[in-house]
């Protein structure tokens, strides 16, 4: 019998939330891969979902943004509340959801064009420059926020894949906030990095969150201890525990969460 986990409420500071969401299943085929699943995510926070692998962590971060509308098996239930609306609501454009929800995957994966076109993609699709200036005005801004500016500000017109792997990741999440995203989601940004690489994105993701909410998905504890303010605990499909970060480390509730951390589990 599992424990009901701790609920958000419980832990809620003075931010407001940005993500409800309740009652949330998801089922590949006949394989139900995210069982009754409750959590809020707060705006200006880090959210970091832990747990083995094949636990659910990604699959559930996938919800966030409607990317597992491009899995033909796929069926998600329940209610994904953005500022209180439901994004899986017919009404609502996946494309343009997309904007307001960006993400950043495990692989870098720039576009094969130049620096400066990868991060104008986004903005030119959604119509939010009127002129060539306004544009170059978003791109640095992005590519600022990307803490990635002053290392390609005299080469945009080279492409983004002749970038290092960790500077390719930087140029993603220039991408990703370019279109001035409310959320952003980083699907283990870091695993293909090195420990330098690492370093920089853990300590953008830190910068990032004064502006957005962003949750990550990660392997490394280590990680999430140090960028995250709040952190899930998935096992099996099953929300086991959510709450502060400190808390989830040096005092979680469950017996699985403590077995997991400790490395009895996973």
């Amino acid at each position: 019998m599992y424990d009901a986990p701790k609920t958000a409420e419980s832990t809620v500071s003075q931010n407001e939330i940005k993500f409800d969401c309740r009652d949330c299943q998801v089922w590949y085929g006949d394989t139900h891969a995210i069982k009754d699943v409750n959590i809020q995510i707060e705006d200006n926070t880090v959210t970091s979902f832990i747990g083995p692998s094949g636990c659910g962590k990604s699959t559930f971060l996938r919800c966030l943004n409607r990317m597992n509308d491009t899995i033909d098996v796929a069926r998600v239930e329940g209610q994904f509340l953005l500022d209180g609306e439901d994004i899986y609501d017919r009404k609502v454009d996946p494309v343009q959801l997309r904007a307001k929800v960006g993400m950043v995957f495990q692989k870098p994966n720039p576009f094969p064009k130049s620096i400066y076109d990868n991060v104008a993609y986004g903005p030119k699709i959604h119509g939010m420059a009127k002129n060539k200036a306004e544009l170059d005005e978003i791109v640095e801004r992005a590519l600022r926020r990307g803490a990635i500016w002053d290392e390609v500000k005299d080469r945009l017109d080279q492409p983004g894949t002749g970038l290092s792997g960790g500077q390719q990741q930087r140029l993603c999440i220039a991408r990703a906030v370019a279109t001035e995203p409310e959320v952003l989601l980083m699907d283990e940004p870091c695993s293909a990095l090195d420990p330098i690489a690492t370093a920089l994105v853990e300590e953008l993701i830190d910068e990032l969150r004064t502006r957005y909410s962003v949750v990550i998905v990660t392997h490394s504890m280590q990680q999430a201890a140090r960028v995250s303010q709040k952190t899930a605990f998935f096992h099996l499909g099953n929300l086991v525990e959510f709450g502060d970060t400190g808390e989830i480390f040096t005092n979680p509730n469950d017996p699985r969460t403590e077995s997991y951390i400790t490395g009895r589990i996973g």
